[in-house]
C-alpha cells in the first residue's frame, strides 16, 4: 500500500507502507522518483532520474509541508 500524502505539480508524495520506520517520504514524477528523510532533518536519501533543480525545489515542498507530512505518517502508521 502507497498512500498518497499530497500532490503538487507532476509529483506525487507518499509513503510505502512497511517500509523502514525511519520517517521519511517518496516523490515520483513521470521523470523520476526520490526519497526524502523526514527526521531528524529533511534531507534526500536517493533519487533516480531527477535533476538537482527538481530535487532542490521537492525538498523545499517537503519542508514548507513538513508538519502536513509527519501528520499523515503519524495517522497512517499509528492510527490509535
Amino acid at each position: 500500500m502507497a498512500p498518497t500524502v499530497f500532490k503538487s505539480g507532476s509529483y506525487r508524495y507518499f509513503f510505502f507502507s512497511r517500509e523502514e520506520p525511519r520517517m521519511h517520504i517518496h516523490v515520483i514524477s513521470s521523470e523520476g522518483e526520490a526519497k526524502f528523510w523526514v527526521e531528524p532533518i529533511v534531507s534526500h536519501a536517493n533519487s533516480t532520474g531527477l535533476s538537482d533543480r527538481e530535487l532542490v525545489k521537492i525538498e523545499k515542498e517537503i519542508k514548507r509541508r513538513l508538519n502536513e507530512i509527519k501528520k499523515a505518517w503519524k495517522k497512517h502508521f499509528f492510527p490509535n
